[in-house]
């Protein structure tokens, strides 16, 4: 049960539009990495993350699919759909499944989310070409 508190949390705090609160579900020196990429290392390094995410989709919704809970973590489904009406955007609809695989040693503050999502496929929602 406090899994699933926190995983309500941390899904309201994506849905917040506060890069700062969205943060604060990790541990201070905590890690966010996207589909293997360099890693977001600390709060302030995650938060600038996520403002891109906020940014791109002023009215981004994710929702918990489900909540797995494994051994010191967990595996959280999502789903984020919202238009890419911010700085640049150029209307599109995006719909996007994900997981992200939580190292979680103590219930309350995440040390490392490892994200995946459809990458090509988030790309041509976008509208972005295949080859940037």
């Amino acid at each position: 049960q406090m899994l699933r508190n926190f995983a309500d949390g941390y899904t309201k705090a994506w849905n917040s539009r506060s890069p700062e609160l969205f943060a604060s579900q990790f541990a201070t020196d905590g890690i966010f990495i996207i589909n293997n990429n360099a890693p977001a290392r600390g709060r302030a390094a995650i938060a600038k993350v996520v403002q891109g995410f906020m940014s791109t989709f002023p009215d981004m919704a994710l929702t918990m699919d489900t909540l797995v809970a494994g051994v010191n973590g967990a595996a959280y489904h999502w789903t984020l759909t919202g238009t890419n009406s911010g700085p640049g955007g150029n209307g599109n609809a995006v719909r996007i499944n994900g997981v992200e695989v939580w190292q979680l040693p103590a219930v309350g503050q995440i040390r490392i989310s490892d994200v995946h999502f459809a990458k090509a496929d988030y790309d041509r929602q976008l509208g972005l070409s295949a080859d940037h």
